[in-house]
């Protein structure tokens, strides 16, 4: 789980830890590339909007690393236009939740990806 927010990290952690998930977080994309090399994560949920290196960007790193490129992005972000979700798809994202969001969009997007 990637994002700046400790408030929507908490919230997810949350949800996913009820699914019996073992969580890895991280709170920018940077740390998210270093995270994901070294724990290499069945799935990663992702923020877009964040300091030091976007989510998209981050996506794009992970895409390029033959280590983390398998590993499914799901974007979970406040940005909720058809051009955002074009363009997360584009960067190599496998699925897009818009904040706010619910318990079943996040179990939702776990269940289509394990």
């Amino acid at each position: 789980m990637v994002d700046d927010s400790p408030t929507d990290l908490a919230n997810i952690k949350g949800i996913l830890g009820e699914a019996g998930c073992v969580i890895v977080t991280a709170t920018n994309g940077k740390e998210a590339i270093e995270k994901a090399s070294a724990e290499k994560p069945d799935l990663i949920f992702m923020d877009i909007i964040m300091p030091d290196m976007d989510g998209y960007a981050a996506c794009r790193s992970l895409g390029n690393q033959a280590e983390t490129k398998s590993i499914p992005v799901i974007f979970v972000t406040s940005k909720s236009q058809k051009a955002d979700r074009l363009w997360a798809q584009m960067q190599g994202g496998k699925g897009f939740i818009t904040k706010p969001y619910t318990a079943d969009a996040i179990t939702d997007q776990l269940k289509a990806f394990l």
